[in-house]
Protein backbone atom coordinates (compact mmCIF):
# COMPACT_ATOMS: atom_id res chain seq x y z
CA UNK A 1 0.00 0.00 0.00
CA UNK A 2 1.59 3.54 -0.70
CA UNK A 3 1.28 5.59 2.00
CA UNK A 4 2.51 8.39 0.78
CA UNK A 5 2.03 9.30 -2.68
CA UNK A 6 4.46 12.47 -2.88
CA UNK A 7 7.44 10.72 -1.93
CA UNK A 8 6.33 8.16 -3.99
CA UNK A 9 5.72 10.30 -7.52
CA UNK A 10 9.08 12.02 -6.99
CA UNK A 11 11.15 10.08 -9.10
CA UNK A 12 8.68 10.48 -11.98
CA UNK A 13 8.26 13.99 -11.68
CA UNK A 14 12.22 13.44 -12.15
CA UNK A 15 12.12 11.37 -15.12
CA UNK A 16 10.21 13.49 -16.52
CA UNK A 17 12.43 16.73 -16.53
CA UNK A 18 15.57 14.77 -17.04
CA UNK A 19 14.02 13.12 -20.55
CA UNK A 20 12.43 16.41 -21.54
CA UNK A 21 15.66 18.22 -21.12
CA UNK A 22 17.82 15.37 -23.10
CA UNK A 23 15.16 15.34 -26.07
CA UNK A 24 14.90 19.31 -26.39
CA UNK A 25 18.94 19.10 -26.24
CA UNK A 26 18.91 16.70 -29.49
CA UNK A 27 16.49 19.38 -30.84
CA UNK A 28 18.17 22.52 -30.29
CA UNK A 29 21.81 20.85 -30.90
CA UNK A 30 20.48 20.27 -35.01
CA UNK A 31 19.25 23.77 -35.01
CA UNK A 32 22.37 24.98 -33.86
CA UNK A 33 23.47 23.39 -36.69
CA UNK A 34 21.27 25.15 -38.88
CA UNK A 35 19.85 21.61 -40.08
CA UNK A 36 16.08 20.25 -39.56
CA UNK A 37 15.33 19.05 -36.88
CA UNK A 38 12.98 15.94 -36.31
CA UNK A 39 11.66 17.29 -33.03
CA UNK A 40 9.16 19.71 -33.13
CA UNK A 41 8.61 20.20 -29.43
CA UNK A 42 8.61 18.11 -26.34
CA UNK A 43 6.44 18.08 -23.44
CA UNK A 44 5.73 15.71 -20.39
CA UNK A 45 3.63 15.41 -17.19
CA UNK A 46 3.43 12.98 -14.20
CA UNK A 47 0.21 11.46 -13.63
CA UNK A 48 -2.45 12.73 -11.21
CA UNK A 49 -2.74 10.47 -8.08
CA UNK A 50 -6.83 10.36 -8.65
CA UNK A 51 -6.03 9.02 -12.95
CA UNK A 52 -3.42 6.30 -11.47
CA UNK A 53 -5.78 5.21 -9.00
CA UNK A 54 -8.84 5.32 -11.27
CA UNK A 55 -6.21 3.28 -14.11
CA UNK A 56 -5.60 1.06 -11.05
CA UNK A 57 -9.52 -0.08 -10.36
CA UNK A 58 -10.20 -0.20 -14.46
CA UNK A 59 -7.45 -2.76 -14.47
CA UNK A 60 -7.91 -4.75 -11.60
CA UNK A 61 -4.33 -3.88 -9.80
CA UNK A 62 -3.66 -3.76 -6.55
CA UNK A 63 -2.12 -0.41 -4.91
CA UNK A 64 1.04 -2.62 -4.13
CA UNK A 65 1.11 -3.37 -7.79
CA UNK A 66 1.01 0.27 -9.35
CA UNK A 67 5.09 0.87 -10.03
CA UNK A 68 5.43 -2.48 -11.61
CA UNK A 69 2.12 -2.75 -13.86
CA UNK A 70 1.49 0.88 -14.95
CA UNK A 71 3.82 2.02 -16.68
CA UNK A 72 2.96 5.20 -17.99
CA UNK A 73 3.01 7.32 -14.43
CA UNK A 74 5.89 9.51 -16.03
CA UNK A 75 5.95 10.10 -19.68
CA UNK A 76 6.89 12.62 -22.49
CA UNK A 77 5.00 13.82 -25.70
CA UNK A 78 7.65 14.52 -28.38
CA UNK A 79 5.68 16.13 -31.60
CA UNK A 80 7.02 16.12 -35.15
CA UNK A 81 5.81 18.18 -37.73
CA UNK A 82 5.72 15.53 -40.28
CA UNK A 83 5.06 11.11 -40.13
CA UNK A 84 8.50 10.75 -41.75
CA UNK A 85 10.33 12.21 -38.52
CA UNK A 86 8.44 10.56 -36.21
CA UNK A 87 10.76 6.89 -37.44
CA UNK A 88 14.00 9.28 -36.98
CA UNK A 89 12.67 9.66 -33.62
CA UNK A 90 12.02 6.33 -33.03
CA UNK A 91 15.68 5.71 -34.03
CA UNK A 92 17.08 8.03 -32.12
CA UNK A 93 15.92 6.72 -29.47
CA UNK A 94 16.53 2.86 -30.13
CA UNK A 95 20.15 4.09 -30.95
CA UNK A 96 20.02 5.06 -26.68
CA UNK A 97 18.82 1.57 -25.68
CA UNK A 98 21.12 -0.29 -23.30
CA UNK A 99 22.39 3.29 -22.61
CA UNK A 100 20.75 5.84 -20.66
CA UNK A 101 17.28 4.22 -21.32
CA UNK A 102 16.19 0.56 -21.70
CA UNK A 103 13.21 -0.47 -24.31
CA UNK A 104 11.05 -2.57 -22.61
CA UNK A 105 7.90 -2.62 -26.17
CA UNK A 106 7.66 -0.38 -28.78
CA UNK A 107 3.66 0.11 -29.83
CA UNK A 108 2.84 1.35 -33.68
CA UNK A 109 -0.67 2.99 -33.09
CA UNK A 110 -0.06 4.53 -36.72
CA UNK A 111 0.42 1.78 -38.75
CA UNK A 112 -2.14 -0.08 -36.52
CA UNK A 113 -4.50 2.73 -35.37
CA UNK A 114 -7.32 1.98 -32.68
CA UNK A 115 -10.49 1.73 -33.78
CA UNK A 116 -11.53 5.17 -32.41
CA UNK A 117 -9.04 6.55 -34.94
CA UNK A 118 -6.05 7.17 -31.91
CA UNK A 119 -2.48 7.16 -34.03
CA UNK A 120 0.32 7.46 -32.33
CA UNK A 121 3.56 5.88 -31.54
CA UNK A 122 4.51 4.77 -28.28
CA UNK A 123 8.02 3.12 -26.62
CA UNK A 124 7.84 2.40 -22.76
CA UNK A 125 10.83 2.46 -21.33
CA UNK A 126 13.04 1.58 -17.86
CA UNK A 127 14.91 4.58 -16.66
CA UNK A 128 17.18 5.03 -14.02
CA UNK A 129 16.92 7.89 -11.97
CA UNK A 130 19.27 9.36 -8.98
CA UNK A 131 17.33 10.58 -6.15
CA UNK A 132 17.98 11.95 -2.81
CA UNK A 133 16.95 8.63 -1.39
CA UNK A 134 19.21 6.44 -3.56
CA UNK A 135 18.70 5.00 -7.07
CA UNK A 136 15.31 4.52 -8.37
CA UNK A 137 14.16 2.11 -11.70
CA UNK A 138 11.07 2.88 -12.83
CA UNK A 139 8.49 2.62 -15.67
CA UNK A 140 8.21 5.69 -18.48
CA UNK A 141 6.35 6.42 -22.02
CA UNK A 142 7.47 8.26 -24.52
CA UNK A 143 4.55 9.18 -26.92
CA UNK A 144 6.35 10.30 -30.44
CA UNK A 145 3.37 11.90 -32.81
CA UNK A 146 2.73 14.71 -35.41
CA UNK A 147 1.15 18.01 -34.46
CA UNK A 148 -2.38 16.83 -36.25
CA UNK A 149 -2.12 13.26 -34.51
CA UNK A 150 -1.55 15.53 -31.68
CA UNK A 151 -5.02 17.65 -31.99
CA UNK A 152 -7.09 14.83 -32.16
CA UNK A 153 -5.83 12.95 -29.50
CA UNK A 154 -6.10 16.21 -27.35
CA UNK A 155 -9.70 16.39 -28.08
CA UNK A 156 -10.41 12.53 -28.08
CA UNK A 157 -9.17 12.82 -24.30
CA UNK A 158 -11.06 15.90 -23.28
CA UNK A 159 -14.39 14.13 -24.43
CA UNK A 160 -13.59 10.55 -22.67
CA UNK A 161 -12.97 12.44 -19.45
CA UNK A 162 -16.54 14.40 -19.74
CA UNK A 163 -18.16 11.35 -20.64
CA UNK A 164 -16.03 9.46 -18.15
CA UNK A 165 -14.43 7.02 -21.36
CA UNK A 166 -18.20 6.09 -22.62
CA UNK A 167 -18.17 8.71 -25.68
CA UNK A 168 -21.83 9.00 -27.39
CA UNK A 169 -22.08 6.79 -30.55
CA UNK A 170 -22.25 9.88 -32.96
CA UNK A 171 -19.28 11.47 -31.46
CA UNK A 172 -17.26 8.76 -31.46
CA UNK A 173 -18.22 8.41 -35.12
CA UNK A 174 -17.54 12.50 -36.00
CA UNK A 175 -14.02 11.54 -33.85
CA UNK A 176 -13.42 8.65 -36.72
CA UNK A 177 -14.19 11.31 -39.45
CA UNK A 178 -11.97 13.47 -38.01
CA UNK A 179 -8.95 10.95 -37.59
CA UNK A 180 -8.94 10.32 -41.12
CA UNK A 181 -8.97 14.38 -42.05
CA UNK A 182 -6.03 14.00 -39.72
CA UNK A 183 -4.04 11.26 -41.63
CA UNK A 184 -4.98 12.98 -45.21
CA UNK A 185 -3.83 16.48 -43.62
CA UNK A 186 -0.39 14.00 -42.18
CA UNK A 187 -0.85 13.02 -45.95
CA UNK A 188 -0.89 16.05 -47.61
CA UNK A 189 2.42 17.76 -45.66
CA UNK A 190 4.20 14.72 -46.56
CA UNK A 191 4.55 15.59 -50.22
CA UNK A 192 5.81 18.72 -49.50
CA UNK A 193 7.84 18.25 -46.84
CA UNK A 194 10.94 18.59 -49.32
CA UNK A 195 9.86 22.33 -49.70
CA UNK A 196 8.83 23.13 -46.08
CA UNK A 197 12.45 21.39 -44.68
CA UNK A 198 14.34 23.49 -47.25
CA UNK A 199 12.28 26.42 -46.30
CA UNK A 200 13.29 25.81 -42.55
CA UNK A 201 16.85 25.10 -42.84
CA UNK A 202 17.07 28.48 -44.73
CA UNK A 203 15.68 30.18 -42.39
CA UNK A 204 17.94 29.03 -39.48
CA UNK A 205 20.65 29.73 -41.30
CA UNK A 206 20.01 32.93 -41.74
CA UNK A 207 18.81 33.88 -37.98
CA UNK A 208 22.27 32.29 -37.60
CA UNK A 209 24.44 34.07 -39.71
CA UNK A 210 22.62 37.62 -38.75
CA UNK A 211 23.30 36.78 -35.19
CA UNK A 212 26.95 36.12 -36.28
CA UNK A 213 27.83 39.47 -38.12
CA UNK A 214 25.62 41.35 -35.28
CA UNK A 215 28.27 39.97 -32.65
CA UNK A 216 31.35 40.59 -35.00
CA UNK A 217 30.21 43.84 -35.61
CA UNK A 218 29.77 44.65 -31.90
CA UNK A 219 33.39 43.39 -31.27
CA UNK A 220 34.76 45.64 -33.70
CA UNK A 221 33.32 48.73 -32.63
CA UNK A 222 34.38 47.78 -29.11
CA UNK A 223 37.83 47.77 -30.55
CA UNK A 224 37.60 51.33 -32.00
CA UNK A 225 36.98 50.16 -35.79
CA UNK A 226 33.89 52.72 -35.56
CA UNK A 227 33.78 54.11 -39.00
CA UNK A 228 34.53 50.47 -40.58
CA UNK A 229 31.48 49.05 -38.84
CA UNK A 230 29.23 52.31 -39.66
CA UNK A 231 29.50 51.29 -43.56
CA UNK A 232 29.36 47.55 -42.82
CA UNK A 233 26.04 48.18 -40.44
CA UNK A 234 24.66 50.28 -43.62
CA UNK A 235 25.10 47.12 -46.12
CA UNK A 236 23.83 44.43 -43.51
CA UNK A 237 20.97 46.61 -42.75
CA UNK A 238 20.20 46.59 -46.73
CA UNK A 239 21.35 42.71 -47.33
CA UNK A 240 18.66 42.13 -44.51
CA UNK A 241 15.90 43.92 -45.70
CA UNK A 242 16.10 42.42 -49.73
CA UNK A 243 17.18 38.56 -47.50
CA UNK A 244 20.28 38.19 -49.75
CA UNK A 245 21.81 35.72 -48.01
CA UNK A 246 25.20 35.47 -50.07
CA UNK A 247 25.75 39.22 -49.64
CA UNK A 248 25.47 38.08 -46.23
CA UNK A 249 27.92 35.76 -46.55
CA UNK A 250 30.43 38.27 -48.09
CA UNK A 251 30.01 40.46 -45.56
CA UNK A 252 30.63 37.84 -42.71
CA UNK A 253 33.75 37.05 -44.44
CA UNK A 254 34.90 40.87 -45.07
CA UNK A 255 34.14 41.04 -40.39
CA UNK A 256 36.46 38.00 -40.35
CA UNK A 257 39.39 39.66 -42.26
CA UNK A 258 38.72 42.84 -40.50
CA UNK A 259 39.09 40.91 -36.56
CA UNK A 260 42.22 39.01 -38.41
CA UNK A 261 44.21 42.16 -39.45
CA UNK A 262 43.07 43.70 -35.75
CA UNK A 263 44.65 40.70 -34.52
CA UNK A 264 47.76 40.74 -36.22
CA UNK A 265 48.47 44.49 -35.54
CA UNK A 266 47.67 43.62 -31.83
CA UNK A 267 50.28 40.58 -31.64
CA UNK A 268 53.24 42.92 -33.59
Amino acid sequence: MIKDWKHFLIPYDQAVEELKMKFKSIRDEYRRLDEYSPIEFVIGRTKRISSIINKAKKREISLDEIENRIEDIAGIRIMCQFVEDIERVVKLIRERNGKDLTIIEERDYIKNNKESGYRSYHIIISYVVHTAFGERKIFAEIQIRTLAMNFWATIEHSLNYKFKYNIPEDIKLRLKKASEAASQLDDEMSEIRSEVVEAQELFQAKSSLTEEILRKMQDLYFIGRKEEIDDMRQKFYTFQEKGDVEKLKELNRKLDESMAIYQMKYQS
